[in-house]
């Protein structure tokens, strides 16, 4: 797994183009401020070892939230950071497993549509832990 962690003081995103055939329509557009955005990339052999990479996940998740002092997170699956892509049947769950965790930790936890490309609007500042990337 890859993870590209933004600290966005404005993240939106509006769904464009369908990429899984079953995913559900949805041209919905949404805005966030002062949230963590985590674009994560699930790689074949996370199947493997799912539940050691969920919990490093999690951990990670709370862990740049408490650096960058946020309690909004948006997970947006981001198949873009190798070339190893785990299945969307495995991935879609996965990422609804993560989300779970981080709701019963006091996070409140949001999703981009699976299964599109988005148009994004990114305002991220400047600041050492804004950017973060992570391999687990």
């Amino acid at each position: 797994m890859k993870i590209l962690f933004i600290y966005c003081k404005e993240f939106g995103y509006t769904p464009t183009v369908k990429t899984v055939e079953n995913a559900p329509d949805n041209s919905a557009s949404e805005q966030y401020r002062n949230v963590q955005v985590a674009f994560i990339h699930v790689e074949q052999e996370d199947i493997e070892r799912y539940k050691e990479v969920e919990k490093k996940l999690v951990k990670n998740l709370k862990w740049i939230c408490g650096k960058n002092q946020a309690k909004e997170i948006v997970l947006h699956s981001f198949a873009h950071l190798s070339e190893s892509k785990a299945d969307p049947e495995f991935t879609e769950p996965f990422f609804n497993n993560v989300e779970e965790r981080m709701k019963n930790a006091g996070y409140d936890v949001y999703q981009t549509p699976f299964g599109y490309f988005l148009d994004l609007q990114i305002d991220a500042p400047g600041f050492s832990l804004a950017r973060v990337f992570k391999k687990i």
